[in-house]
């Protein structure tokens, strides 16, 4: 939990939620302004807005910087957990392929496509590229990893992802989708927004 805009967004961005909460009127940093900075880095997870403010325009305003709902107070708390369940029940299994620069998956049909090449993934491959364009932008740490793809508690000899992330890094590099997989020395792995330095 933050308390003000500026702490809010620093959680957003290093660490995994299912879902954000988020207060309009943040000191520091607006909380439109915080789910404006989330999206731009490519974070996908559902955001709600809590606010007292409750005009048309605001709402729209609300939803055009990337709300995907929105509470206005005061609001009973049965309702809340009932737009949290909602969301997260929404955010199953996802339909639309998910892209990063020349890259695109579709989780539904577990297909992998550089540019028009196809690249033929093992189950585990696809399962850890997944999860690394899932968190595009964000820094996915070793002990992450082989909880979400390997399902496993972290183990301090965690070389098999080593050894799968070169395997992908071959077959992306093979299809032309190069230089994609960027290793953060001592902490994991991240996949960039092609946009982004």
């Amino acid at each position: 939990m933050a308390f003000d805009g500026q702490s809010g967004l620093a959680l957003a961005m290093t660490n995994e939620y299912d879902l954000l909460i988020i207060d309009w009127m943040l000191p520091q940093l607006s909380g439109i302004e915080v789910c404006r900075r989330v999206r731009r880095k490519g974070v996908r997870m559902p955001v709600i807005f809590l606010t007292a403010r409750d005009t048309l325009e605001d709402v729209v305003f609300g939803f055009e910087a990337g709300a995907d709902d929105y509470i206005k107070k005061p609001f009973a708390f049965e309702e809340l957990l009932a737009r949290i369940r909602a969301r997260l029940r929404n955010e199953g299994p996802d339909t639309a392929a998910i892209s990063a620069g020349p890259l695109i998956i579709n989780p539904i049909t577990h297909r992998a496509f550089c540019v028009e090449t196809e690249v033929t993934l093992t189950p585990k491959e696809f399962a850890l590229l997944e999860y690394l364009m899932r968190n595009l932008g964000r820094v996915c740490t070793r002990s992450r990893i082989i909880e979400h793809v390997w399902d496993i508690h972290f183990d301090s000899d965690t070389s098999v992802i080593d050894v799968y992330i070169n395997f992908l890094r071959q077959k992306l590099e093979a299809a032309g989708c190069s230089d994609l997989i960027q290793t953060i020395r001592g902490v994991g792995y991240i996949i960039r927004s092609p946009e982004k330095p």
